[in-house]
Protein backbone atom coordinates (compact mmCIF):
# COMPACT_ATOMS: atom_id res chain seq x y z
CA UNK A 1 0.00 0.00 0.00
CA UNK A 2 3.16 2.52 -0.13
CA UNK A 3 2.53 2.91 -3.73
CA UNK A 4 -1.07 3.84 -3.00
CA UNK A 5 0.18 6.50 -0.32
CA UNK A 6 2.41 8.03 -2.94
CA UNK A 7 0.65 7.96 -5.53
CA UNK A 8 -2.64 9.96 -3.40
CA UNK A 9 -0.15 12.62 -2.66
CA UNK A 10 1.59 13.12 -5.52
CA UNK A 11 -0.21 12.67 -8.27
CA UNK A 12 -4.01 14.19 -10.01
CA UNK A 13 -6.71 12.10 -9.16
CA UNK A 14 -7.74 11.31 -13.18
CA UNK A 15 -4.18 10.13 -13.81
CA UNK A 16 -3.89 8.36 -10.53
CA UNK A 17 -6.73 5.70 -11.03
CA UNK A 18 -5.18 4.52 -14.20
CA UNK A 19 -1.81 4.04 -12.00
CA UNK A 20 -3.74 1.95 -9.72
CA UNK A 21 -4.84 -0.16 -12.75
CA UNK A 22 -1.85 -0.22 -14.49
CA UNK A 23 -0.37 -1.42 -11.09
CA UNK A 24 -3.41 -3.54 -9.98
CA UNK A 25 -2.68 -5.55 -13.48
CA UNK A 26 0.93 -5.77 -12.94
CA UNK A 27 0.37 -7.44 -9.53
CA UNK A 28 -2.50 -9.84 -10.80
CA UNK A 29 -0.03 -10.89 -13.71
CA UNK A 30 2.28 -11.50 -10.96
CA UNK A 31 0.19 -13.80 -8.61
CA UNK A 32 -0.81 -15.85 -12.09
CA UNK A 33 2.99 -16.39 -12.54
CA UNK A 34 3.42 -17.27 -9.14
CA UNK A 35 0.89 -19.80 -9.58
CA UNK A 36 3.18 -21.46 -12.39
CA UNK A 37 5.96 -21.99 -10.00
CA UNK A 38 3.71 -23.57 -7.66
CA UNK A 39 2.85 -25.78 -10.20
CA UNK A 40 6.53 -26.64 -10.88
CA UNK A 41 7.16 -26.92 -7.27
CA UNK A 42 4.17 -29.76 -6.91
CA UNK A 43 5.86 -31.39 -9.78
CA UNK A 44 8.72 -32.03 -8.15
CA UNK A 45 7.37 -32.55 -5.24
CA UNK A 46 8.67 -29.60 -3.00
CA UNK A 47 6.36 -28.52 0.02
CA UNK A 48 7.45 -24.53 -1.30
CA UNK A 49 4.60 -24.71 -3.34
CA UNK A 50 2.24 -23.47 -0.13
CA UNK A 51 4.28 -19.96 -0.07
CA UNK A 52 3.77 -19.56 -4.05
CA UNK A 53 0.02 -20.24 -3.32
CA UNK A 54 0.11 -17.72 -0.24
CA UNK A 55 1.89 -15.23 -2.05
CA UNK A 56 -0.11 -15.54 -5.26
CA UNK A 57 -3.38 -14.97 -3.26
CA UNK A 58 -2.02 -11.77 -1.04
CA UNK A 59 -0.60 -10.21 -4.14
CA UNK A 60 -3.94 -10.92 -6.35
CA UNK A 61 -6.14 -9.56 -3.60
CA UNK A 62 -4.05 -6.68 -3.56
CA UNK A 63 -4.11 -6.27 -7.43
CA UNK A 64 -7.53 -6.52 -7.61
CA UNK A 65 -8.71 -3.51 -4.87
CA UNK A 66 -5.75 -1.56 -7.43
CA UNK A 67 -7.88 -2.65 -10.22
CA UNK A 68 -11.26 -1.75 -8.41
CA UNK A 69 -10.49 1.63 -7.42
CA UNK A 70 -8.85 2.41 -10.80
CA UNK A 71 -12.04 1.86 -12.30
CA UNK A 72 -12.51 5.41 -13.45
CA UNK A 73 -9.34 5.48 -15.22
CA UNK A 74 -8.35 8.26 -17.16
CA UNK A 75 -5.68 9.09 -19.96
CA UNK A 76 -2.23 9.70 -18.11
CA UNK A 77 0.07 12.65 -18.35
CA UNK A 78 3.37 12.43 -20.42
CA UNK A 79 5.21 13.55 -16.93
CA UNK A 80 3.29 11.06 -15.20
CA UNK A 81 5.02 8.00 -17.52
CA UNK A 82 8.21 8.67 -15.66
CA UNK A 83 6.48 7.67 -12.03
CA UNK A 84 4.60 5.37 -13.16
CA UNK A 85 6.89 3.69 -15.12
CA UNK A 86 9.60 3.45 -11.73
CA UNK A 87 6.72 2.28 -9.61
CA UNK A 88 5.77 -0.20 -11.66
CA UNK A 89 9.52 -1.93 -12.02
CA UNK A 90 9.61 -1.77 -7.91
CA UNK A 91 6.22 -3.40 -7.63
CA UNK A 92 7.35 -5.76 -9.42
CA UNK A 93 10.81 -6.32 -7.79
CA UNK A 94 9.46 -5.88 -3.99
CA UNK A 95 6.42 -8.48 -4.51
CA UNK A 96 8.73 -11.03 -6.52
CA UNK A 97 10.59 -11.15 -3.42
CA UNK A 98 8.43 -12.66 -0.82
CA UNK A 99 8.49 -16.39 -2.22
CA UNK A 100 12.53 -16.12 -1.88
CA UNK A 101 12.08 -14.92 1.29
CA UNK A 102 9.85 -17.36 2.60
CA UNK A 103 11.39 -20.36 1.22
CA UNK A 104 15.12 -20.17 0.86
CA UNK A 105 17.26 -20.68 3.95
CA UNK A 106 18.61 -18.46 5.71
CA UNK A 107 17.54 -15.58 3.28
CA UNK A 108 17.33 -12.30 4.54
CA UNK A 109 15.09 -9.78 3.61
CA UNK A 110 18.01 -7.59 1.81
CA UNK A 111 18.80 -10.84 -0.17
CA UNK A 112 15.40 -11.58 -1.52
CA UNK A 113 15.10 -8.30 -2.62
CA UNK A 114 18.74 -8.17 -4.48
CA UNK A 115 17.67 -11.08 -6.01
CA UNK A 116 14.51 -10.39 -7.55
CA UNK A 117 15.84 -6.89 -8.56
CA UNK A 118 18.90 -8.53 -10.50
CA UNK A 119 16.60 -10.84 -11.72
CA UNK A 120 13.82 -8.70 -13.28
CA UNK A 121 16.45 -6.14 -14.31
CA UNK A 122 17.70 -9.10 -16.15
CA UNK A 123 21.47 -8.33 -14.41
CA UNK A 124 21.95 -11.92 -12.97
CA UNK A 125 24.22 -11.11 -10.57
CA UNK A 126 23.18 -13.39 -7.38
CA UNK A 127 23.39 -13.70 -3.45
CA UNK A 128 22.87 -17.44 -3.78
CA UNK A 129 24.70 -20.55 -3.83
CA UNK A 130 24.40 -23.94 -3.99
CA UNK A 131 22.15 -23.48 -7.00
CA UNK A 132 22.85 -27.11 -7.85
CA UNK A 133 20.67 -28.08 -4.75
CA UNK A 134 18.18 -25.52 -5.17
CA UNK A 135 14.48 -26.32 -5.17
CA UNK A 136 13.40 -26.44 -8.86
CA UNK A 137 10.90 -23.98 -7.67
CA UNK A 138 12.96 -21.50 -6.66
CA UNK A 139 15.26 -21.89 -9.82
CA UNK A 140 11.88 -21.67 -12.14
CA UNK A 141 10.94 -18.35 -10.51
CA UNK A 142 14.34 -16.60 -10.71
CA UNK A 143 14.31 -17.86 -14.56
CA UNK A 144 10.50 -16.38 -15.08
CA UNK A 145 11.01 -13.26 -13.59
CA UNK A 146 14.51 -13.10 -15.94
CA UNK A 147 12.13 -13.14 -18.62
CA UNK A 148 9.44 -11.33 -17.64
CA UNK A 149 11.61 -8.64 -17.05
CA UNK A 150 13.34 -9.09 -20.85
CA UNK A 151 10.03 -8.52 -22.45
CA UNK A 152 9.49 -5.46 -20.00
CA UNK A 153 12.67 -3.98 -21.11
CA UNK A 154 11.67 -4.39 -24.55
CA UNK A 155 8.39 -3.33 -24.39
CA UNK A 156 9.82 0.22 -22.39
CA UNK A 157 12.31 0.83 -24.88
CA UNK A 158 10.14 0.74 -27.59
CA UNK A 159 6.97 2.36 -26.37
CA UNK A 160 7.52 4.44 -23.59
CA UNK A 161 11.42 5.96 -23.16
CA UNK A 162 11.33 7.18 -27.09
CA UNK A 163 7.64 9.52 -25.52
CA UNK A 164 10.08 10.27 -22.60
CA UNK A 165 13.59 11.55 -25.21
CA UNK A 166 15.69 10.16 -22.58
CA UNK A 167 19.40 10.35 -23.84
CA UNK A 168 18.56 10.00 -27.69
CA UNK A 169 15.87 7.44 -27.40
CA UNK A 170 13.48 9.96 -29.56
CA UNK A 171 15.37 8.31 -32.46
CA UNK A 172 13.57 4.81 -32.07
CA UNK A 173 10.52 7.03 -31.81
CA UNK A 174 7.78 4.69 -33.68
CA UNK A 175 3.84 5.78 -34.58
CA UNK A 176 2.98 3.94 -31.44
CA UNK A 177 4.83 6.72 -29.33
CA UNK A 178 4.43 9.99 -30.88
CA UNK A 179 1.75 11.23 -28.65
CA UNK A 180 2.77 10.62 -24.89
CA UNK A 181 -0.85 10.66 -23.53
CA UNK A 182 -2.00 8.06 -25.98
CA UNK A 183 1.01 5.65 -25.42
CA UNK A 184 -0.41 2.93 -23.23
CA UNK A 185 -3.53 1.95 -25.74
CA UNK A 186 -1.82 2.87 -29.09
CA UNK A 187 1.15 0.70 -28.00
CA UNK A 188 -0.75 -2.70 -27.70
CA UNK A 189 -0.52 -3.60 -31.70
CA UNK A 190 3.24 -3.40 -31.59
CA UNK A 191 3.62 -4.94 -28.56
CA UNK A 192 1.91 -7.95 -29.34
CA UNK A 193 3.85 -8.59 -32.22
CA UNK A 194 7.11 -8.01 -30.35
CA UNK A 195 5.39 -10.69 -27.39
CA UNK A 196 4.88 -13.29 -30.11
CA UNK A 197 8.36 -12.54 -31.50
CA UNK A 198 9.43 -13.16 -27.78
CA UNK A 199 7.54 -16.41 -27.52
CA UNK A 200 8.79 -17.57 -30.83
CA UNK A 201 12.04 -16.74 -30.02
CA UNK A 202 12.13 -18.29 -26.59
CA UNK A 203 10.75 -21.51 -27.81
CA UNK A 204 13.00 -22.19 -30.51
CA UNK A 205 15.58 -21.46 -27.70
CA UNK A 206 14.30 -24.59 -25.85
CA UNK A 207 13.74 -27.06 -28.26
CA UNK A 208 17.20 -26.55 -29.22
CA UNK A 209 18.73 -26.35 -26.09
CA UNK A 210 17.09 -29.89 -25.28
CA UNK A 211 18.25 -31.36 -28.29
CA UNK A 212 21.89 -30.30 -27.56
CA UNK A 213 21.45 -32.00 -24.41
CA UNK A 214 20.01 -30.08 -21.93
CA UNK A 215 17.27 -31.86 -19.87
CA UNK A 216 13.83 -30.65 -19.96
CA UNK A 217 13.37 -28.50 -17.30
CA UNK A 218 17.16 -27.09 -17.89
CA UNK A 219 16.38 -26.11 -21.44
CA UNK A 220 13.47 -24.63 -20.31
CA UNK A 221 14.73 -22.20 -17.52
CA UNK A 222 17.83 -20.92 -19.74
CA UNK A 223 15.82 -20.72 -22.46
CA UNK A 224 13.72 -17.73 -20.66
CA UNK A 225 17.03 -16.68 -19.27
CA UNK A 226 19.07 -16.65 -22.59
CA UNK A 227 16.46 -14.60 -24.53
CA UNK A 228 15.96 -12.18 -21.79
CA UNK A 229 19.83 -11.92 -21.31
CA UNK A 230 19.38 -12.04 -17.67
CA UNK A 231 21.80 -15.03 -17.21
CA UNK A 232 20.75 -16.63 -14.63
CA UNK A 233 21.71 -20.59 -14.42
CA UNK A 234 20.99 -23.70 -12.46
CA UNK A 235 24.53 -23.72 -11.44
CA UNK A 236 27.18 -22.97 -9.36
CA UNK A 237 29.21 -22.73 -12.23
CA UNK A 238 26.88 -21.07 -14.55
CA UNK A 239 27.14 -22.54 -18.26
CA UNK A 240 30.38 -24.03 -17.11
CA UNK A 241 28.40 -27.23 -16.43
CA UNK A 242 28.12 -28.04 -20.27
CA UNK A 243 31.99 -27.44 -20.52
CA UNK A 244 31.95 -31.42 -22.11
CA UNK A 245 29.24 -30.06 -24.53
CA UNK A 246 30.60 -27.35 -27.16
CA UNK A 247 27.43 -27.74 -29.22
CA UNK A 248 25.83 -25.96 -26.27
CA UNK A 249 28.08 -22.87 -25.98
CA UNK A 250 27.43 -22.41 -30.12
CA UNK A 251 24.30 -22.60 -29.94
CA UNK A 252 23.70 -20.23 -26.66
CA UNK A 253 25.73 -17.40 -28.41
CA UNK A 254 23.75 -17.52 -31.06
CA UNK A 255 20.72 -17.04 -29.16
CA UNK A 256 21.89 -14.44 -27.01
CA UNK A 257 22.96 -12.29 -30.28
CA UNK A 258 19.42 -12.64 -31.71
CA UNK A 259 18.07 -11.05 -28.35
CA UNK A 260 20.79 -8.37 -28.28
CA UNK A 261 18.94 -7.30 -31.58
CA UNK A 262 15.99 -4.76 -31.86
CA UNK A 263 13.02 -6.76 -31.81
CA UNK A 264 11.40 -4.06 -34.00
CA UNK A 265 13.52 -5.45 -36.89
CA UNK A 266 12.19 -9.11 -36.17
CA UNK A 267 8.69 -8.01 -36.55
CA UNK A 268 9.61 -5.83 -39.79
CA UNK A 269 11.24 -9.23 -41.23
CA UNK A 270 8.40 -10.94 -40.21
CA UNK A 271 6.28 -8.80 -42.80
CA UNK A 272 8.85 -9.79 -45.89
CA UNK A 273 11.61 -6.86 -44.86
CA UNK A 274 14.40 -9.37 -45.17
CA UNK A 275 17.53 -6.86 -45.10
CA UNK A 276 15.89 -5.06 -42.37
CA UNK A 277 18.62 -6.40 -39.49
CA UNK A 278 21.46 -5.42 -41.51
CA UNK A 279 20.80 -1.88 -42.64
CA UNK A 280 20.82 -1.19 -38.99
CA UNK A 281 23.66 0.82 -37.94
CA UNK A 282 23.74 -0.71 -34.34
CA UNK A 283 23.03 -4.08 -36.03
CA UNK A 284 26.16 -4.25 -38.03
CA UNK A 285 28.79 -2.31 -35.61
CA UNK A 286 27.43 -5.26 -33.00
CA UNK A 287 28.32 -7.90 -35.47
CA UNK A 288 31.84 -6.23 -35.70
CA UNK A 289 32.55 -5.95 -32.78
CA UNK A 290 31.49 -9.51 -31.17
CA UNK A 291 33.88 -10.95 -34.04
CA UNK A 292 36.70 -8.66 -33.99
CA UNK A 293 37.37 -9.35 -29.93
CA UNK A 294 35.98 -12.94 -29.97
CA UNK A 295 39.32 -13.54 -33.05
CA UNK A 296 41.43 -11.14 -30.74
CA UNK A 297 40.86 -13.60 -27.80
CA UNK A 298 41.38 -16.82 -29.50
CA UNK A 299 44.88 -15.65 -30.90
CA UNK A 300 45.77 -14.31 -27.55
CA UNK A 301 44.59 -17.71 -25.79
CA UNK A 302 46.61 -19.71 -28.50
CA UNK A 303 49.38 -17.13 -28.28
CA UNK A 304 49.64 -17.39 -24.46
CA UNK A 305 47.87 -19.83 -22.52
CA UNK A 306 48.87 -22.67 -25.55
CA UNK A 307 45.28 -23.29 -26.12
CA UNK A 308 43.89 -26.03 -28.98
CA UNK A 309 42.09 -23.55 -31.77
CA UNK A 310 38.68 -24.60 -31.52
CA UNK A 311 38.26 -24.61 -27.81
CA UNK A 312 39.75 -21.14 -27.31
CA UNK A 313 37.37 -19.66 -29.97
CA UNK A 314 34.23 -21.11 -28.34
CA UNK A 315 35.14 -19.75 -25.37
CA UNK A 316 36.37 -16.83 -26.70
CA UNK A 317 32.87 -16.29 -28.10
CA UNK A 318 30.12 -17.34 -25.37
CA UNK A 319 31.86 -15.22 -23.00
CA UNK A 320 32.33 -11.87 -25.30
CA UNK A 321 28.55 -12.57 -26.29
CA UNK A 322 27.51 -12.79 -22.70
CA UNK A 323 29.47 -10.26 -21.65
CA UNK A 324 28.42 -7.53 -24.47
CA UNK A 325 24.71 -8.43 -24.22
CA UNK A 326 24.47 -8.29 -20.78
CA UNK A 327 23.27 -11.65 -20.19
CA UNK A 328 26.55 -12.57 -17.61
CA UNK A 329 26.60 -16.58 -18.24
CA UNK A 330 30.40 -17.92 -18.16
CA UNK A 331 31.63 -20.98 -19.06
CA UNK A 332 34.94 -20.82 -17.43
CA UNK A 333 36.47 -18.15 -14.89
CA UNK A 334 38.29 -15.86 -18.20
CA UNK A 335 39.69 -13.91 -15.51
CA UNK A 336 42.31 -16.09 -15.46
CA UNK A 337 42.88 -15.85 -19.14
CA UNK A 338 45.19 -13.21 -18.91
CA UNK A 339 45.75 -9.33 -18.22
CA UNK A 340 44.56 -8.48 -21.59
CA UNK A 341 41.82 -10.81 -21.89
CA UNK A 342 39.84 -8.76 -18.10
CA UNK A 343 40.97 -5.56 -19.57
CA UNK A 344 38.53 -6.61 -22.94
CA UNK A 345 36.11 -8.13 -20.35
CA UNK A 346 36.21 -4.42 -18.74
CA UNK A 347 35.65 -2.68 -21.17
CA UNK A 348 32.93 -4.50 -23.10
CA UNK A 349 30.73 -4.46 -19.60
CA UNK A 350 30.44 -1.11 -20.47
CA UNK A 351 29.30 -1.13 -23.97
CA UNK A 352 25.74 -3.05 -24.40
CA UNK A 353 24.35 -4.26 -27.06
CA UNK A 354 21.54 -2.83 -29.40
CA UNK A 355 18.35 -0.42 -28.49
CA UNK A 356 14.84 -1.84 -28.31
CA UNK A 357 16.44 -5.62 -27.31
CA UNK A 358 16.71 -7.13 -23.98
CA UNK A 359 20.22 -5.99 -23.25
CA UNK A 360 21.33 -3.46 -20.81
CA UNK A 361 24.40 -1.32 -20.90
CA UNK A 362 25.42 2.19 -22.48
CA UNK A 363 23.99 0.84 -26.19
CA UNK A 364 25.77 0.90 -29.21
CA UNK A 365 23.89 3.39 -31.02
CA UNK A 366 24.83 5.84 -28.16
CA UNK A 367 28.96 4.94 -28.76
CA UNK A 368 28.45 5.96 -32.48
CA UNK A 369 26.17 9.38 -32.18
CA UNK A 370 29.24 9.99 -29.71
CA UNK A 371 31.57 9.03 -32.70
CA UNK A 372 30.16 11.35 -34.34
CA UNK A 373 29.76 14.27 -32.53
CA UNK A 374 33.62 13.43 -32.08
CA UNK A 375 34.28 13.32 -35.72
CA UNK A 376 31.79 17.01 -35.86
CA UNK A 377 34.14 18.92 -33.55
CA UNK A 378 37.39 17.67 -35.23
CA UNK A 379 36.18 18.61 -38.57
CA UNK A 380 34.99 21.91 -37.13
CA UNK A 381 38.32 22.85 -35.82
CA UNK A 382 39.55 22.51 -39.75
CA UNK A 383 36.78 23.95 -41.17
CA UNK A 384 35.27 26.61 -38.55
CA UNK A 385 31.95 27.73 -41.08
CA UNK A 386 31.69 24.67 -42.49
CA UNK A 387 28.22 22.95 -42.15
CA UNK A 388 27.59 19.27 -41.94
CA UNK A 389 24.15 17.04 -42.50
CA UNK A 390 24.20 14.50 -40.02
CA UNK A 391 22.17 11.03 -40.77
CA UNK A 392 21.94 7.90 -38.35
CA UNK A 393 20.15 5.14 -39.76
CA UNK A 394 18.07 7.47 -42.49
CA UNK A 395 17.07 9.65 -39.51
CA UNK A 396 18.44 13.66 -39.09
CA UNK A 397 20.46 14.01 -36.27
CA UNK A 398 20.17 17.48 -35.48
CA UNK A 399 22.42 18.74 -32.42
CA UNK A 400 20.33 19.16 -29.94
CA UNK A 401 20.12 15.05 -30.10
CA UNK A 402 23.51 14.64 -29.59
CA UNK A 403 23.69 16.96 -26.72
CA UNK A 404 21.26 14.73 -25.47
CA UNK A 405 23.32 11.91 -26.12
CA UNK A 406 26.49 13.43 -24.35
CA UNK A 407 24.43 14.42 -21.67
CA UNK A 408 23.51 10.79 -21.10
CA UNK A 409 26.84 9.41 -21.45
CA UNK A 410 27.91 11.76 -18.96
CA UNK A 411 25.67 11.24 -16.02
CA UNK A 412 26.46 7.08 -17.10
CA UNK A 413 29.35 7.38 -15.62
CA UNK A 414 28.72 9.40 -13.23
CA UNK A 415 26.40 7.06 -12.00
CA UNK A 416 28.82 4.59 -11.79
CA UNK A 417 31.10 6.90 -10.74
CA UNK A 418 28.70 7.65 -7.15
CA UNK A 419 27.73 3.81 -7.09
CA UNK A 420 31.53 2.64 -6.86
CA UNK A 421 31.89 5.89 -4.24
CA UNK A 422 29.04 4.43 -1.93
CA UNK A 423 30.33 0.73 -2.44
CA UNK A 424 33.86 1.96 -0.90
CA UNK A 425 32.51 2.91 2.21
CA UNK A 426 30.79 -0.63 2.72
CA UNK A 427 34.80 -1.05 2.54
CA UNK A 428 34.84 -2.62 -0.49
CA UNK A 429 38.31 -2.86 -2.52
CA UNK A 430 38.50 -0.59 -5.98
CA UNK A 431 38.39 -3.55 -8.50
CA UNK A 432 35.40 -4.74 -6.45
CA UNK A 433 33.50 -1.76 -5.91
CA UNK A 434 34.25 -0.10 -9.71
CA UNK A 435 33.75 -3.55 -11.23
CA UNK A 436 30.70 -4.23 -9.01
CA UNK A 437 28.69 -0.23 -9.94
CA UNK A 438 29.81 -0.77 -13.53
CA UNK A 439 28.35 -4.28 -13.73
CA UNK A 440 25.18 -3.00 -11.51
CA UNK A 441 24.38 0.21 -13.89
CA UNK A 442 25.13 -1.79 -16.89
CA UNK A 443 22.68 -4.69 -15.90
CA UNK A 444 25.92 -7.40 -17.03
CA UNK A 445 25.91 -9.49 -13.63
CA UNK A 446 29.12 -11.10 -12.75
CA UNK A 447 32.28 -8.14 -12.53
CA UNK A 448 35.93 -8.94 -11.64
CA UNK A 449 38.07 -9.95 -8.86
CA UNK A 450 37.86 -13.10 -6.62
CA UNK A 451 34.68 -11.99 -4.79
CA UNK A 452 32.06 -11.24 -7.87
CA UNK A 453 33.80 -12.32 -10.57
CA UNK A 454 32.78 -15.02 -13.10
CA UNK A 455 33.85 -17.35 -10.52
CA UNK A 456 31.93 -15.80 -7.64
CA UNK A 457 28.94 -14.30 -7.06
CA UNK A 458 27.70 -11.55 -4.12
CA UNK A 459 26.56 -13.32 -1.01
CA UNK A 460 29.38 -12.05 1.12
CA UNK A 461 29.14 -8.52 0.65
CA UNK A 462 27.74 -6.39 3.38
CA UNK A 463 23.34 -5.52 3.30
CA UNK A 464 24.72 -1.80 2.70
CA UNK A 465 26.46 -2.33 -0.39
CA UNK A 466 23.69 -4.86 -1.68
CA UNK A 467 20.89 -2.29 -1.29
CA UNK A 468 23.64 0.43 -3.07
CA UNK A 469 23.88 -2.13 -6.12
CA UNK A 470 20.05 -2.28 -6.25
CA UNK A 471 19.75 1.16 -6.93
CA UNK A 472 21.94 0.90 -9.83
CA UNK A 473 20.49 -2.12 -11.31
CA UNK A 474 17.08 0.08 -11.24
CA UNK A 475 18.68 2.73 -12.56
CA UNK A 476 21.09 1.48 -15.63
CA UNK A 477 17.31 -0.17 -16.67
CA UNK A 478 15.46 2.44 -16.48
CA UNK A 479 18.07 4.48 -18.15
CA UNK A 480 18.75 6.63 -14.91
CA UNK A 481 16.84 9.49 -16.00
CA UNK A 482 13.45 8.16 -15.73
CA UNK A 483 14.51 7.53 -11.89
CA UNK A 484 16.55 10.45 -11.41
CA UNK A 485 13.98 13.02 -12.44
CA UNK A 486 11.78 11.63 -9.76
CA UNK A 487 14.18 13.68 -7.19
CA UNK A 488 13.91 16.70 -8.85
CA UNK A 489 11.41 19.48 -7.27
CA UNK A 490 10.55 20.43 -10.51
CA UNK A 491 9.28 17.08 -11.10
CA UNK A 492 6.47 17.60 -8.32
CA UNK A 493 5.16 21.17 -9.25
CA UNK A 494 2.03 21.52 -11.32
Amino acid sequence: MAATLVLGSAVKSSSRYLMYRVLGHLLLMLSAVKLVAMAVSIIYNESSFWVFLGSAVFTASLGYTLVYKGRDAKDIKHRQLFLLTTLSWLALCVFSAIPLWLIVPNCTLTDAVFETVSAVTTTGSTVFAGLDNMPKGVLFWRAVLNWMGGIGIIVMAIAILPALKIGGMRLFKTENSDTSDKILPRSSTLSAAIGFVYLVLTACTMTTYYLAGMTGFDAITHAMTTVATGGFANYDSSFGIYKDSPQIFWFSSFFMMLAAMPFVLFVSLAKGDKTSLWRDPQVRTFVAIVLFCSVLLTVYQVVHNDRAVFDALTHSLFNVVSIITTCGYASEDYTVWGNMAIMLFFYLTFAGACSGSTSGGLKIFRIQLAAMLLIKQLKLLVHPKAVWSQSYGGKKVDDQLLGNVLAFCFIYFATIAFIAMALSFCELDLVTAVTGAATAVANVGPGLGSIIGPAGNFSTLPDAAKWWLCLGMLMGRLEILTLLILFTPSYWRY
